[in-house]
């Protein structure tokens, strides 16, 4: 290799951020940080641009970027800060950068994580959101620009692992029966509907296996996550809905499995950190030291399996029905569950609303085709003012 590959790390102060510079720290000879972005933490992603002397760092707000600025140059940093989407898609599309780790939450990470793709980027996909609002979109320009697209969820990339090189032209084709998507069930598999009426938003982030910012956290608690994973599975491996069962592990040691038709079924195990879907993705088709370390079975010493239960976790079944809809349902499902994520985290609605909001949006805005980007922000905006309107009808 003559030269480090350059990384652009979008979210780079969140859990997948920070997990990605510590694996790229570990390969000063094969890694090099070309530019780190940030949303609220900005001290953090200060002390990030003095450890990692990135050539540009991205806020989102001019008054934030000057002060960012002011701080690199008293610390001797040759560092340029730029600011908002466009900042973002420029560091994103650089044609000095060769991978893009895409792990700003939500939709925000949608025009971003696109110019890499249209830029031909090998692109690292955290932000499953991209594909949620924008599958079809998102994997045309994937084939027309030959973008390199690796999955970095646990269970995605698990799958990715299990799956034959050629799983593009469908899953018929290789022999593939079934995708088995695991979850943890997080923190309230065993908790009563009576108690999940009253729970806090900090007993949803109380994740019991990983480590994850706290919209996210609340997403794995209600199984919208795992629905999220869902309809980002069926984009990335060419599935049908119906070819994607959700089993709830809660040892989280089996990161998801492939099913195949002649009965054998593959799995991909480890420790739950996400260090190694990571190192996976960056080193691909080779495979580096991640950190993690080695699984201990005897530790583990059991794994156990069960269904869903759709009463417990509505979320799921809401997604699912989304994903089956097509069009414009899986956008507004995202975007409906991002408001109301929002207003529980704040406290404005409780647990159990979550769900009650994001299906009356789902029932009151008919499902349309998404033939550009704009028709997927326009019905991200109309199921986001629909969930306003349940908050402001209800008092929150």
């Amino acid at each position: 290799m003559s030269r480090p590959q350059q990384i652009t790390v979008l979210g780079a102060t969140g859990s997948i951020g920070l997990s990605t510079l510590d694996v790229i720290a570990r390969h000063p000879e094969r890694y090099q940080v070309f530019a780190l972005s940030g949303f609220t933490r900005l001290s953090e992603l200060l002390a990030l641009c003095v450890r990692h002397v990135p050539q540009f760092a991205v806020v989102p707000e001019a008054v934030a970027a000057r002060g960012l600025q002011d701080d690199l140059r008293a610390a001797g940093l040759p560092t340029r800060v730029l600011v908002g989407e466009e900042g973002l898609c420029q560091v994103a599309s650089a044609p000095e950068v060769d991978a893009v780790m895409a792990a700003i939450v939500g939709a925000a990470g949608l025009r971003p994580t696109l110019a890499a793709v249209e830029a031909g980027k090998k692109i690292l996909l955290a932000n499953k959101e991209a594909l949620v609002m924008s599958g079809a979109l998102f994997m045309q320009a994937v084939r027309k620009s030959g973008s390199v697209l690796l999955p970095i969820d646990s269970e995605h990339n698990a799958i990715f692992q299990c799956m034959p090189r050629d799983f593009a032209s469908g899953l018929s084709s290789v022999g593939v029966r079934r995708i088995l998507l695991t979850a943890s069930g997080g923190p309230f598999r065993q908790t009563s509907m009576a108690e999940l009426a009253h729970v806090s938003p900090d007993q949803a982030c109380a994740h019991p296996n990983w480590s994850m910012g706290r919209k996210i956290s609340v997403d794995s608690a209600s199984m919208m996550n795992k629905g999220l994973e869902l309809i980002e599975a069926c984009w990335l491996f060419d599935a049908k809905p119906s070819q994607v069962e959700v089993v709830i592990h809660p040892q989280s040691v089996i990161h998801s499995l492939v099913d195949y038709v002649d009965g054998s079924v593959l799995a991909q195990l480890g420790n739950p950190d996400m260090r190694t879907p990571i190192a996976n993705a960056l080193a691909w088709p080779e495979r580096i030291d991640s950190g993690v370390a080695p699984l201990d079975l005897f530790a583990v010493a059991r794994l156990d399996f069960e269904a869903p239960d759709e009463q417990r976790f509505p979320c799921l079944r809401l997604a699912r029905q989304a994903a089956e809809a097509g069009d414009s349902a899986p956008a507004m499902l995202n975007a409906a569950n991002e408001v109301a994520v929002a207003a529980f985290l704040d406290g404005r609605v409780r647990y159990l609303e979550i769900a009650s909001i994001i299906e009356e949006v789902l029932s009151l805005e008919p499902v349309v085709a998404l033939d550009d980007l704009d028709a997927v922000f326009t019905a991200d905006a109309k199921a986001r003012v629909l969930a306003e309107q349940w908050l402001n009808r209800h008092g929150r």
